[in-house]
């Protein structure tokens, strides 16, 4: 569903250069729902916008599905965030209308595409536990409820690919679960892809994937040691449930973890040994001098 190798993103103003991306690689599967984690400035929301058409590459391979987004038109660019793309803020002001009710807020996109699925609209509406408010104005409604909303409103318009950056930030951590609670229903019902950016730990350990960005960079991946065990209602945390993986490259290179440099004091450079079943990285003796 998505492949993505070497994303670069720069940002520049006439005094200032910024690198979001330094060449970003990572695959999602279609059908499979994922989070991303990272610290501030880390990246991933510059990733999730980039998937969303809200921000362009600057070099590199970017897909989704049939799109690549690093050639992509502007006239198709609007066809992409319409029909293909869905989107949750956590701040879901930038999806609602107040004014209107929980119905006329999810019919409003279908609406600006051509072609208004009422019976649709009562059926997303119903998945995200709100059949008893449909008609209640957005005003009427909890901020747990109206984030529920937003999330009927981004799968108005059938998108194969739903991303939502801090869908939880927010909320208390009981409305918390019932927002992933729909994600998985969602997922399992409509087979759509979902990408859920957090700085969430917890949130993130009820999913099957995490992709740890740092840097603008991949740096590890945490995958569900038992796929086939629910672990999203029993308050683990992600290294309990899942194994860390570190991701190398195409031709190679690999990040590793902070922490393990640190633990080894290991500067700008390290030694490597391979002893015929495994590879060892340690401080350089010779070059002990030059760490600083």
């Amino acid at each position: 569903m998505i492949h993505c190798e070497g994303l670069v993103k720069i940002f520049k103003t006439d005094d200032i250069e910024v690198v979001a991306l330094q060449g970003l690689n990572i695959e999602v599967k279609q059908g499979e729902m994922m989070a991303i984690i990272g610290n501030s400035g880390s990246g991933k929301s510059t990733f999730l916008n980039i998937l969303g058409g809200l921000d362009r590459p600057s070099a590199g391979q970017v897909r989704v599905g049939e799109w690549d987004l690093l050639k992509i038109t502007d006239k198709q660019l609007v066809e992409y965030k319409r029909k293909t793309v869905g989107f949750v803020w956590q701040n879901n002001a930038r999806n609602l209308l107040p004014y209107l009710t929980a119905l006329e807020n999810v019919e409003t996109p279908m609406m600006l595409g051509g072609k208004v699925d009422r019976a649709y609209a009562l059926q997303l509406l119903e998945w995200v536990g709100l059949k008893e408010r449909v008609n209640n104005r957005l005003t009427q409604l909890s901020g747990g409820e109206q984030q529920r909303v937003a999330i009927a409103i981004s799968l108005a318009n059938r998108p194969s690919l739903l991303l939502a950056d801090e869908p939880t930030g927010s909320v208390d951590s009981m409305t918390s679960d019932l927002i992933m609670d729909t994600f998985r229903r969602l997922n399992r019902e409509l087979g759509v892809t979902i990408v859920i950016v957090t700085h969430d730990l917890s949130l993130a350990s009820k999913v099957d994937r995490v992709v740890a960005i740092r840097d603008g960079l991949t740096s590890t991946e945490f995958i569900k040691r038992n796929p086939n065990l629910d672990h999203s209602d029993q308050g683990h945390q992600l290294n309990e449930v899942h194994e860390e993986f570190v991701v190398l490259d195409r031709v190679g290179r690999l990040q590793v973890p902070k922490t393990f440099l640190e633990a080894l004091n290991i500067g700008n450079k390290a030694s490597m040994e391979f002893d015929g079943e495994k590879i060892i990285i340690k401080p350089p003796k010779s070059l002990e001098g030059d760490q600083t």
